[in-house]
């Protein structure tokens, strides 16, 4: 008799007998939140979830998610946490749930995503001849992007039709003789374009509205249309100091925490700003918090707010924006949900989002 222990065996798969595209078929109608506790199941349920194989026929069958990533800062140090918020099925208790970040894969800096693939662009300057790594989020695989054509502190990127336009400045923002400069990488040819000038100063905010691009310095607020490379001022988009804003059907959202604590819109077809009504229960409900933070996803609005100086936390909110004309242009946003999506015993802070496809 044999002295050495039984090893335990794996639990057999739920569906032994089914063929793998069988398999892949169902897994890809299966909500991608549930994929976690489904590759529990065996480790052929793992590889298979991790396939190309899955990806290719959820995009098929036309059942790619909209998810939303999200980076968490504590406000001190420049570090983000890597978040995705994952929404419940019964429509209730969503959370944003920390997420594994490749190792070589800076926590610091500027994001910005192209369908499924998210772009780290590292805020030191002295990485500039490093590869720019992205990161495939359905694999949590990385792939290393040729060096920016540019010496640059990378302070924000936006995405229009494919192509990040990042922009930084040449020396510290704090040298005299600094100039901030923008360059273009096609996410599909995989190359940079020459890095141009700008007239703007340090960004506090950008956004993207009808394949332009908004940006905001201390100052003024400038717009920029890729066909004619030039930037102009927008007088109407600076009478409010937006930041921490989003763009839901080429409208720009923002929260605007100075100026009484109500959801702000811009339309730049009618270059008009609106105050959102019907959220007068969630602006009484934010009253003491003290940040805010708009992101999109799928066509919503999504506005996180930390709950209030003594307790920790952030919360969420999910609102649908419906346009109605009354004698003038009217935006109702209704609440379709709001939960606690983080209890923490520090403050965390959000500081960007990312609509991900997956």
């Amino acid at each position: 008799m044999s002295s050495s222990k039984e090893q335990p065996s794996e639990q057999p798969s739920l569906l032994p007998s089914l063929p793998d595209d069988i398999i892949i078929d169902i897994l890809s109608r299966v909500r991608w939140c549930d994929y976690r506790t489904l590759s529990l199941v065996s480790k052929h349920f793992r590889s298979l979830i991790a396939s190309h194989a899955l990806y290719a026929r959820r995009s098929f069958l036309g059942c790619t998610e909209r998810r939303l990533y999200v980076a968490l800062s504590n406000g001190v140090t420049t570090y983000h946490n890597p978040y995705i918020l994952c929404l419940k099925a019964n429509g209730g208790n969503h959370r944003l749930v920390l997420i594994p970040w490749p190792t070589n894969v800076p926590h610091v800096g500027s994001f910005a995503n192209v369908g499924s693939k998210i772009y780290a662009f590292d805020t030191l300057n002295r990485y500039h001849h490093l590869p720019i790594p992205s990161v495939d989020c359905r694999f949590q695989t990385v792939h290393l992007v040729s060096c920016m054509n540019a010496t640059m502190d990378v302070s924000v990127a936006g995405v229009i039709d494919g192509k990040i336009y990042v922009t930084g400045y040449t020396k510290t923002q704090w040298d005299t003789s600094a100039k901030m400069v923008m360059a273009v990488f096609d996410a599909e040819t995989q190359i940079w374009e020459t890095a141009t000038e700008t007239i703007i100063g340090r960004p506090y905010g950008c956004v993207v509205m009808a394949g332009k691009m908004y940006r905001r310095d201390a100052r003024n607020s400038f717009v920029y249309d890729p066909k004619e490379s030039k930037w102009e001022t927008d007088k109407r988009l600076n009478m409010f100091k937006w930041e921490g804003g989003c763009v839901v059907d080429d409208v720009l959202y923002y929260y605007d925490i100075r100026g009484g604590k109500v959801l702000r819109a811009y339309d730049p077809r009618k270059s008009s700003w609106v105050v959102v009504k019907g959220l007068e229960r969630l602006v009484a409900e934010g009253r003491f918090s003290e940040s805010y933070y708009t992101g999109s996803c799928g066509g919503k609005l999504v506005l996180f707010f930390s709950k209030d100086r003594r307790i920790k936390g952030i919360r969420c909110a999910q609102i649908s924006l419906e346009r109605r004309h009354h004698g003038r242009s009217e935006i109702w946003g209704k609440i379709d949900w709001c939960d606690d999506v983080l209890f923490r015993s520090d403050d965390l802070f959000v500081t960007k989002t990312l609509d991900v496809i997956l």
